[in-house]
């Protein structure tokens, strides 16, 4: 297996993600962090986007996303990738929608999510020994959420991380490349939710989490936490500064973020104040790990 080189190297973070959308969802202000401090971050982006429906409501009327929602996201996704100062790259699936019914209907022919997962993979081997990063940072195993694609998302990230190392392994995508740390994200970690949520009920303030935060404390018969989370938070990237560029890299997806709605709920200012962090979960670490952990590329400088 080839490792990575030494510390003096130049560091790289390449962040999987199952649609464009999900990169200023989930772990933008990291990212705009760290490439405002001259690391090179890329998002490899695993599908077109084309099945997503226009979430928008001042969107509807607009032609562009109705003719042709791929191409529509496809600018979307260079404005936020601008925005966030990062590099970006398609993958080169098609999303495979979000299925809906009971029972649910079979994944369309061919999407993402319905191919086999040395298929899927193959192009995010390539991409990891081509740009070579020391950290590797994408979805747990539910997808963040459960869409098909976030799951396969994950499961393409996990399998590039441990073949791309291997020259025995997906031979003709070029020269071996083992990353050093593989991180989940943890977007939607109930301890930010509920410091927020109560920090805005002692300001007097409406809390946009209220119904998230009554779900949680029905499910736990005690009343006081919320469900233990399947990879708790390891590192912790105080990225607070960046909350404005990861709120209008969000913007930037006009088709599938109302301007309106639930991701603009509290200001950057409350949430620098309550929450600066953004966390993570370190799973895989080929390099000696101490945690808990303020950087991805702690170990690695």
């Amino acid at each position: 297996m080839t490792a990575s080189p030494s510390p003096s190297a130049p560091l790289r973070l390449l962040a999987v993600h199952a649609h464009p959308d999900d990169e200023s969802s989930k772990g933008a202000a990291t990212m705009a962090m760290y490439a405002a401090a001259g690391i090179d971050v890329l998002v490899a982006t695993c599908t077109d986007g084309s099945r997503g429906d226009i979430q928008n409501p001042a969107m509807e009327g607009e032609p562009h996303p109705k003719r042709d929602m791929a191409g529509a996201r496809r600018l979307e996704m260079n404005k936020a990738a601008e925005v966030l100062g990062v590099r970006q790259r398609w993958l080169g699936f098609v999303d495979s929608g979000l299925p809906e019914g009971d029972p649910l209907p079979p994944l369309p022919k061919g999407s993402f999510a319905t191919q086999t997962l040395e298929r899927a993979s193959a192009p995010l081997v390539r991409l990891v020994r081509e740009f070579k990063p020391q950290v590797i940072l994408s979805y747990d195993e539910n997808g963040g959420y459960p869409h098909p694609d976030h799951i396969m998302a994950h499961r393409v990230a996990v399998e590039a991380f441990e073949a791309a190392g291997d020259p025995a392994r997906y031979p003709g995508t070029g020269e071996a490349w083992a990353p050093s740390k593989l991180y989940y994200d943890r977007a939607f970690s109930p301890e930010r939710f509920r410091a927020l949520h109560f920090a805005l009920e002692e300001s007097g303030l409406q809390s946009p989490y209220a119904e998230r935060i009554a779900a949680w404390l029905e499910a736990d018969a005690e009343g006081h936490t919320p469900p233990a989370p399947t990879h708790p938070t390891t590192t912790q990237i105080e990225c607070g500064d960046f909350f404005e560029a990861r709120d209008d890299a969000l913007r930037a997806h006009r088709t599938q973020v109302d301007p309106e709605g639930f991701f603009f709920a509290v200001s950057p200012a409350t949430q620098r104040r309550v929450w600066p962090w953004e966390d993570y979960s370190l799973i895989q670490s080929r390099i000696p790990a101490e945690l808990p952990e303020k950087d991805f590329f702690a170990g690695l400088r």
